[in-house]
């Protein structure tokens, strides 16, 4: 049974400038997503895939079309679907234990229990100790790790992931890449990824879905069946990867 099904999402924004068209984003997009699956959502700038997690999320709706989590069709946002941004969306006057916290206190989760996730999701990214420092004291790393541990704290269905580490530099990218493998396989949940990054979803997702150029539809559905950690050497790596690529540059060449 397939967890989250997108039928014939299409969405239209109201035109600029004086244009009386609307302008669209996304056109009859139609995809699904199996319980637990990791799976990324690839394309460039502008090809609509943030607004397509943002109708995930239940924060814009389709202008045509349906999302569906478990049967039930999204309509608002909803702690059974939380989200990781780029920039961490940290509170800065809270401390590490305060923010993560911050989630449960809405769900009016008791203060034991509450103290027992925090710290077990403290642990669970690596971040023991740093229980009251304040974000203006950690690393990019560390605050993205924060903001992991806060996601999954609320035990959410589903978890939303927007370029999440697109603001790291290189070595802490792919540190932070190994280190989501390690938590998604101890903390197993349904995950969509929104990147850029051919190298991003290679080493992460189950499933690869290749966005077009604007307006956004799916170009391919790429099953990924293969073991994890994924080495860069690895010939299978080395031609889904040039696969990707070529999915890529195909859409570069239509639009």
């Amino acid at each position: 049974m397939s967890h989250v099904v997108v039928s014939q999402v299409t969405k239209s924004y109201p035109g600029r400038g004086g244009r009386s068209q609307p302008v669209p984003a996304l056109n009859d997009v139609s995809f699904e997503i199996r319980h637990n699956e990791f799976c990324s959502i690839l394309g460039h700038s502008g090809c609509g895939k943030t607004t397509l997690l943002n109708m995930i999320g239940g924060f814009e709706r389709p202008t045509r079309g349906t999302i569906m989590i478990d049967g039930e069709q999204i309509t608002n946002p909803h702690w059974s679907r939380t989200v990781i941004f780029q920039d961490y969306a940290l509170f800065p006057w809270m401390t590490v234990a305060e923010n993560i916290s911050f989630g449960l206190e809405m769900k009016k989760i008791p203060r034991d229990e509450r103290r027992d996730r925090v710290r077990r999701h403290i642990e669970l990214v690596g971040l023991g100790g740093t229980e009251g420092r304040f974000p203006h004291e950690l690393s990019g790393g560390m605050k993205q790790r924060v903001s992991i541990a806060r996601a999954l704290a609320v035990d959410p269905k589903v978890l939303l992931m927007d370029e999440p580490f697109a603001a790291l530099d290189a070595q802490n990218r792919g540190s932070m890449q190994r280190e989501m493998v390690r938590i998604w396989e101890r903390e197993r949940k349904t995950v969509v990824l929104v990147t850029h990054s051919i190298e991003e979803a290679v080493v992460l997702s189950d499933r690869i879905l290749v966005m077009t150029r604007h307006p956004g539809r799916v170009k391919a559905d790429l099953e990924i069946g293969l073991a994890r950690p994924r080495r860069e050497e690895d010939p299978q790596v080395i031609a889904l990867r040039n696969e990707l690529r070529d999915l890529i540059h195909e859409s570069e060449l239509q639009a």
